[in-house]
């Protein structure tokens, strides 16, 4: 199978909407609905602004996975919305891999210095991939004060680039 990472265009809405809340509502038992998310509702207004983006991953045109980064001012980011379809999953497909590749080549073209995560403490699969790609555990408190905390966040992570 063949994965290819693109910049959001609306016509990916649809396919994100549909990747995302079957995730969060039967994996993770987050009661959520479109209505709760208005980030999926405009996704330009409100990770194109500033230094943020948002990417899909493709496979024959059918989005098989999402990143992005949004803006938090001082050379500092916020990864959100990292998600990838179960059935293309896994170190052999390499989706996440791609897409995180696509938004660091990203983030140092634009110099963003850091990035910033928050997750829960079950999700044990994203923190090895956090680890393997350089991340650090952090506190809540290391923290940009700008950056967007979830609710259902209990864990933390940072990556920090040597730009030269």
């Amino acid at each position: 199978m063949t994965y290819h990472v693109v910049d959001f265009e609306e016509k990916h809405q649809p396919g994100i909407v549909n990747l995302i809340l079957p995730i969060q509502q039967l994996e993770f038992n987050v009661p959520i609905t479109i209505n709760d998310c208005p980030d999926l509702q405009d996704i330009s207004s409100f990770y194109l602004k500033g230094r943020g983006n948002f990417w899909v991953a493709l496979s024959a045109d059918k989005v098989v996975g999402t990143i992005a980064i949004v803006a938090l001012g001082n050379q500092q980011a916020a990864l959100r919305k990292m998600f990838v379809h179960e059935a293309h999953r896994g170190k052999e497909k390499g989706v996440a891999q791609l897409l995180f590749d696509s938004l660091v080549s990203w983030c140092k073209k634009e110099n963003v210095s850091e990035i910033f995560l928050g997750t829960v403490d079950s999700m044990h699969a994203a923190h090895r991939f956090y680890k393997k790609n350089s991340f650090q555990e952090i506190t809540n408190k290391e923290l940009p004060d700008s950056f967007p905390i979830m609710r259902v966040d209990n864990m933390y992570f940072r990556l920090k680039f040597n730009l030269i």
